[in-house]
């Protein structure tokens, strides 16, 4: 965080100090080069910031003119010299022709007698350099009265002085420099019209100004411009791949409309193809949408919607579109609306400037402070440019919109390097997580197969070993203890046959208790009945199956079921042996929390106390299997007969089964 706060006052400070400097240029760098070439040139070249001036009504420029015949009277002027709006009533005209405002024209008179009372025969030709004009109508330049320059330009942006001119005034070397060159300037009343001080002498030394200025107050902004719609084809063909990033296609918007708004320092002095006032209209509303799109670049990149200050917005560009359209006014109205339009549009611009500043203040994005911060620069050129127009300060200073369309250029390209390369490191980022996820994954599969090995490996070994207890204290007892009563002598083969069958039939349940039963402890009775059967009926006794079905038991395993047969085997074989019973019932049934089990006859009682304090073991092995699976027994005996209750719980035990 700090860090950030850090890069916030970092980017603020060279933002500020390029202003500064750029400030600085516009201010110094045009009478810093023109001091440059007379310092070195010495009398070649003549600054001219005086002339005189006159104004008439004039028919259309000749070939040439009798300086003579010029009517009313000559006034000496300083150059720079601005002349204000003079507003005269639009006349009807005749049909066929066009309707305006009248025609002024305006002359301005030379005398470069020093061109001639000091030749330099070393120089070249001799040129006019005029460093800015501005007008509506038509610019001819005479040489002695011959006329050197004529050409008709676009009146419809008359707000904004003009480019540079360089105009040849002799065509060899031995030509007689002009003694007196005259400026024709012709316009509508309603517009503004200005000259620059003038720049009179050889020609290479003006070309070399001449181009010096052009390349940093045109040709520079061209180029940049060009490069930044270049690039915003290219973020409009991103767009079209890639929908959901919104940022690529105001890139776009914001490079095609800085382009049209700078047409009105780029044209030359030709008419153009779009007539004036289209020209004009076009030019000033690509402002207001510009203004628009940037609002949109900040709300994508601050993620933070004000939707009044973006309905604002668009109900300035809408409104300044529509009443500046050429069908709703004049010359006349556009001299009113035009300003006032720039006046909201410089309101909107200091609203979208505090706005983007805050957001990026609260969401902390350097790149938001760096879009802010250039838009309010550009204000700040904007204003300064205003000054230059309306002739509020230095008329010669150098123009400075157009490098807010440079800087902005340059501002978004960094702002979209950075979200390219941010998504270039998230993809890398991604792809090393992707990497290490998968060895991970192969980390956990192979870990999970080792461990699924080991529980396999001692889920057998402890079945082996279950089976083994079970059968040394079954099976291997019962077969101990027969073998030592045949070594004795003590049973007959009959009760031998009878031993062996009992060995049999514990053989045969701990195999059932190996087969999966599926929960279902009415399955695993049912096999036991099926096992025992032979027996009751060798003992004549009647078994009465009145079981029902029951939930099943999800923890009924192998071992459980073996716990379990034991116990109904150890039941019915004492019922067998010991109670002289001909009758067995087994029921079974259910309570909120288990299954029940109830094993009755009909034969003669037995103490449950002394069995279970005596030396015999069978009540208390059923107790502790019982107790294994979580699972409660009870006796309840008289001389009526004898019932056994086993009790199992629906859910498994916290207890080991063993």
């Amino acid at each position: 965080m700090k860090r950030e706060i850090g890069d916030f006052w970092w980017i603020s400070i060279r933002l500020l100090i390029g202003c500064v400097l750029a400030g600085g240029l516009g201010a110094s760098i045009g009478p810093a080069l023109a001091q440059q070439n007379q310092l070195a040139h010495g009398n070649q070249v003549i600054h001219v910031t005086s002339a005189e001036m006159m104004t008439n009504t004039m028919g259309p420029a000749s070939s040439s003119v009798d300086e003579a015949s010029l009517s009313g009277p000559w006034t000496r002027v300083s150059l720079p010299h601005s002349s204000p709006r003079r507003l005269v009533p639009r006349r009807a005209a005749p049909p066929g022709t066009d309707a305006g405002a009248p025609k002024i024209t305006t002359w301005y008179r030379v005398r470069t007698d020093a061109l001639q009372a000091h030749p330099d025969p070393d120089a070249d030709t001799k040129s006019l350099y005029i460093v800015r004009w501005q007008g509506a109508g038509e610019l001819a330049v005479y040489a002695d009265s011959r006329l050197v320059y004529h050409r008709a330009f676009s009146p419809g942006l008359d707000m904004f002085p003009r480019q540079s001119l360089l105009i040849p005034l002799t065509q060899t070397t031995d030509a007689r420099p002009p003694s007196v060159i005259l400026i024709r300037m012709d316009g509508e009343s309603a517009s503004r019209g200005a000259l620059s001080s003038l720049y009179v002498g050889d020609s290479t030394v003006l070309a070399s100004q001449y181009s010096a200025r052009e390349s940093i107050e045109h040709e520079l902004p061209y180029l940049s411009s060009a490069a930044f719609l270049a690039v915003g084809f290219f973020s409009f063909a991103v767009w079209i791949l890639r929908r959901r990033e919104p940022l690529y296609f105001l890139f776009f918007a914001i490079a095609v409309l800085n382009a049209v708004r700078r047409w009105h320092f780029y044209p030359g002095l030709e008419r153009l193809s779009v007539s004036d006032q289209w020209l004009g209209w076009i030019s000033l509303n690509a402002l207001a949408w510009q203004i628009l799109a940037f609002h949109l670049v900040f709300v994508q990149l601050h993620k933070r919607k004000h939707p009044w200050v973006t309905r604002g917005f668009v109900a300035l560009a809408v409104a300044s579109t529509s009443l500046t359209l050429p069908f709703f006014a004049g010359l006349h109205g556009e001299l009113w609306v035009r300003p006032l339009a720039y006046l909201a549009m410089m309101a909107a611009v200091i609203v979208l400037a505090a706005v983007g500043l805050w957001d990026a203040r609260a969401t902390r994005s350097s790149n938001g402070l760096l879009l802010a911060l250039w838009a309010t620069i550009s204000l700040l050129f904007g204003v300064y440019d205003w000054l230059i127009a309306a002739h509020r300060i230095d008329f010669e200073r150098y123009y400075l919109t157009p490098y807010a369309g440079v800087g902005l250029f340059f501002v978004l390209v960094f702002v979209m390097l950075r979200r390219y390369t941010s998504a270039i490191g998230q993809v890398e980022a991604l792809s090393g997580l992707e990497y290490r996820v998968v060895a991970r994954e192969t980390w956990l599969a192979d870990s999970y197969r080792r461990l699924g090995e080991m529980e396999q490996r001692q889920a057998i070994n402890l079945e082996r070993q279950r089976l083994m207890r079970d059968m040394h204290d079954g099976l291997g007892s019962s077969l101990m203890s027969a073998l030592w009563a045949v070594e004795r002598g003590q049973f007959d083969e009959a009760e031998i046959a009878e031993i062996l069958k009992g060995c049999i039939d514990d053989l045969k349940l701990t195999i059932d208790s190996m087969e999966p039963v599926e929960a279902n402890l009415l399955l695993l009775l049912a096999k036991l009945r099926y096992r025992l059967a032979s027996r009751f009926e060798r003992s004549g006794i009647t078994l009465c199956w009145e079981v029902e079905d029951v939930p099943a038991l999800d923890w009924l395993d192998p071992a459980a079921a073996l716990h379990i047969l034991r116990i109904l085997q150890e039941a019915f074989t004492n019922i067998i042996k010991h109670t002289r019973a001909n009758e067995i019932h087994v029921v079974t049934g259910t309570d909120k929390n288990g299954v029940v089990v109830v094993v009755s006859d009909n034969g003669r009682g037995f103490s449950v106390e002394r069995a279970l304090g005596g030396e015999g073991r069978g009540l208390k092995n059923q107790r502790r299997r019982a107790e294994a699976i979580g699972a409660t027994i009870d006796w309840d005996s008289n001389a009526g007969g004898s019932r056994l209750i086993l009790w199992l719980p629906l859910r498994a035990a916290q207890t080991s089964v063993g």
